[in-house]
């Protein structure tokens, strides 16, 4: 495979869109496009309130949330305002009815403690009034300053339960979704795509409701209060601070734009690598076989190089909005203190006001520089929420019909009529295609690659529908059977073997959670793999790991039959079950799938045509359309196509 460049690998590995069947493969050996869903928010309102509805059942504790931070922020602006009155007294400034009520009110509260027994206690009655004052205003603050840490602390010990919660949910519903998804969604998206949305795109959602969404709510209550408080310490001061928020407002609506565009590149980006990470990763032995490595290396660092440059491009302009907002706010500071500062001369203002109001106003600035720098954060997730939610509104497996039949003692008469199909409506892979298989009957399907051997095994289990003609069994068209029913009567030995972590007991088992020991013993044994799983070291409880990547290839295989042949299934699917594997280890499958094709309806896809010979009926495809029909030997009296394939005189391509 020649190099590609970048537009190709980014259309490839992070293009297209969610179900776009111009994109889909069908049911081949390769995979689809990775699908990129999502990227900057289409509707972000929308997408704020489908995780919100996520929050519903946590509503007591996030009300809780909300007090603490209400008493947080009302804890640290009480703190900063009681500096006015401890500020007036050093400097000699006398607190009288012109000054807040809010000063008095504190000034006497302070003076009231200090005379306490307590505060003479602990001076022991030799200071002077004024450092009793100051001792009972800093005790005062001390408590109100550890009242604020403790709700803080419960506020956010609340929300990373109610983020944690809310993030197993949202994984939990994407998993099951997967589960519900047809085939043609996972032929049109690499694993790569689909795990990045349980990793990256639900990682950012979590890091936005517990580090994001609180500091935004946070910040807005801060914002709040900050203003109230001001507006009563000096309204002319607060007019001015006022005036300012309109060109921060721009400011970081500028940005925030500029940032969106670019978080969406990265996110289509991210895709892309990991997708291809993936193939790669998977296909490792293919690359080192055909000495590829260097042209994987030269793909993937272009790939990375425009992730880096679109995530510089992103983090910039996140970045950014933290210190351009910053400096903005210290500007209007800096004017607050020289207004103020002439107030103070005229007599307008109190020494210990401008201290508390300069504190304000810086405050005033703190929420929402806090509120930008989370907007970097804040974008990523709602990026990654609509990606993830994509893939829970794509359209599942078409429901059962409310009649569909159990059908609960299939037989496995098989009858194809007419069947037309193709994964595209401009593309027709099955051509009036019209066969029937009777109980115990072994059919096989031969022909060129890209045929459509394996499509009439897929449709059989209906991974995809039918376009025109009618699939039964048992004279009941499959459309009107359960998925349960119907899958759970069909078994399937597949070219490509995938087992999963666990012991050989239960991989077996996969074909029938039921299936006691012994069942499970049988059907190694009918599968001819009981004798080399003896000689494991821990026999049927040894633990396989990485696809059963300790096994051989023919092992593997064996399991693969054992599993089909514990499902008791009445129809028998092999789709080149034997190409991968060497004659020896081919005889050995053989003599174990002979012995599980004895009492069911069995398909056979197989290249190999030394393995049909013994079928009962053996269909040759081409484009399509079934052009020859019958057993071995008429097939070979007829010396049409399979007598070409099988004297050799002809190729399978």
């Amino acid at each position: 495979m020649a190099k590609r460049t970048l537009e190709e690998l980014q259309k490839q590995y992070a293009g297209g869109k969610a179900g776009d069947p111009k994109k889909r493969m069908g049911p081949g050996r390769g995979r689809g496009p990775a699908v990129r869903m999502g990227g900057k928010p289409k509707n972000m309102g929308k997408t704020l309130a489908r995780l919100a509805s996520y929050l519903k059942k946590y509503r007591l504790r996030l009300v809780t949330v909300l007090v603490c931070m209400l008493l947080s922020t009302l804890t640290s602006l009480v703190g900063a305002f009681l500096l006015s009155p401890i500020i007036n007294n050093i400097a000699g400034t006398k607190i009288g009815s012109d000054a807040g009520v809010f000063v008095r009110l504190a000034d006497d509260a302070f003076r009231a403690f200090s005379e306490t027994p307590f505060i003479s206690s602990i001076l022991q009655e030799r200071a002077t009034a004024m450092v009793a004052y100051l001792l009972a205003a800093l005790i005062i603050m001390a408590l109100i300053y550890v009242c604020g840490a403790g709700f803080n602390y419960l506020q956010s010990r609340l929300m990373l339960s109610i983020a944690m919660g809310t993030v197993e949910t949202i994984r939990n519903d994407l998993f099951s979704k997967l589960q519900t998804l047809p085939v043609r969604y996972f032929d049109a998206n690499s694993t790569g795509e689909i795990m990045s949305r349980f990793t990256n795109d639900v990682d950012n959602i979590e890091t936005m409701m517990h580090n994001s969404l609180t500091s935004l709510v946070s910040g807005i209550i801060t914002l709040v209060g900050t203003f109230i408080f001001m507006i009563t310490t000096n309204w002319r001061l607060t007019i001015i601070i006022v005036l300012f928020i309109p060109i921060v407002a721009f400011l970081g609506a500028l940005i925030a734009k500029k940032s969106t565009k670019y978080y969406k590149g990265q996110q289509a980006a991210l895709g892309a690598v990991n997708g291809y990470i993936e193939e790669t990763v998977t296909g490792q032995k293919v690359v080192k076989v055909f000495n590829h490595e260097n042209v994987c290396i030269e793909e993937f660092d272009a790939l990375n190089d425009d992730m880096r440059e679109k995530q510089f491009k992103a983090q910039f302009f996140g970045g950014i909005m933290g210190p351009v907002l910053g400096n903005t706010s210290q500007i209007t500071y800096a004017f607050t203190i020289g207004v103020g500062g002439i107030l103070m001369f005229t007599g307008g203002f109190t020494p210990g006001e401008l201290t508390v109001f300069a504190n304000y106003s810086r405050q005033f600035g703190m929420p929402i520089n806090m509120i930008s720098q989370q907007m970097s954060s804040i974008f990523a997730a709602l990026a990654g929420a609509e990606r993830v939610f994509a893939v829970m509104d794509t359209p599942p497996e078409d429901a059962d019909p409310a009649d569909a039949s159990d059908m609960s003692d299939m037989k496995g008469f098989v009858r194809m009529e007419h069947v037309t199909f193709g994964y595209v409506p401009e593309k027709t892979i099955l051509h009036d295609i019209t066969l029937y298989a009777k109980p115990g009957q072994k059919i096989a399907f031969v022909g060129s690659t890209g045929a459509g051997k394996t499509t009439v095994t897929n449709l059989l289990n209906r991974f995809y529908d039918i376009d025109e003609g009618s699939i039964t069994i048992d004279g009941v068209d499959i459309r009107s059977i359960k998925r349960e029913v119907l899958r759970r009567n069909i078994a399937m030995v597949l070219q490509d073997t995938h087992l999963f972590t666990g012991t050989v007991m239960e991989n077996i088992r996969y074909g029938r959670p039921d299936a006691t020991d012994e069942e499970v013993i049988a059907a190694a044994k009918t599968a001819s793999a009981h004798s080399f799983i003896m000689r494991l070291e821990n026999g049927y409880q040894t633990m396989l790991q990485g696809d059963g990547a300790n096994l051989s290839q023919g092992q593997r295989q064996l399991l693969n039959i054992a599993r089909a042949a514990v499902s008791k299934a009445p129809i028998l699917v092999l789709d080149e079950a034997t190409s991968s594997v060497d004659t020896r280890t081919e005889r050995h499958i053989e003599h174990g799938m002979d012995r599980l094709m004895s009492d069911r309806t069995t398909f056979v896809i197989a290249h190999r045509l030394s393995t049909v010979r013994n079928s009962n009926a053996i269909m040759v495809l081409e484009k399509g359309v079934i052009i020859e029909r019958g057993t071995h030997d008429e097939l070979l009296a007829m010396k049409g196509r399979y007598y070409e394939l099988y004297t050799g005189k002809a190729e399978l391509s």
